[in-house]
């Protein structure tokens, strides 16, 4: 069984959703370990670049992935 493109994309977005907010929290939480005090649009911004990019990423393989699984086995 395959999964739709559009099937992929929800997918991939919810993971994404659940780590932008598991990646801000740890933002919030990690920085300041190090000396860095973003404000709090700063880290919003900053985990909304990872999330497009972790988007793309996780779209990409799932398609990938299912191209791969679907093709019929050679013997």
């Amino acid at each position: 069984m395959t999964q739709s493109r559009r099937m992929s994309l929800i997918e991939a977005i919810t993971n994404v959703a659940v780590g932008y907010a598991l990646a801000l929290a740890t933002q919030i939480v990690v920085f300041p370990w190090f000396g860095l005090h973003p404000s709090l649009g700063e880290n919003l911004a900053i985990g909304a670049i990872f999330m497009g990019i972790s988007l793309l990423r996780s779209y990409t393989l799932r398609r990938l992935f299912e191209r791969w699984c679907s093709r019929p086995h050679r013997s």
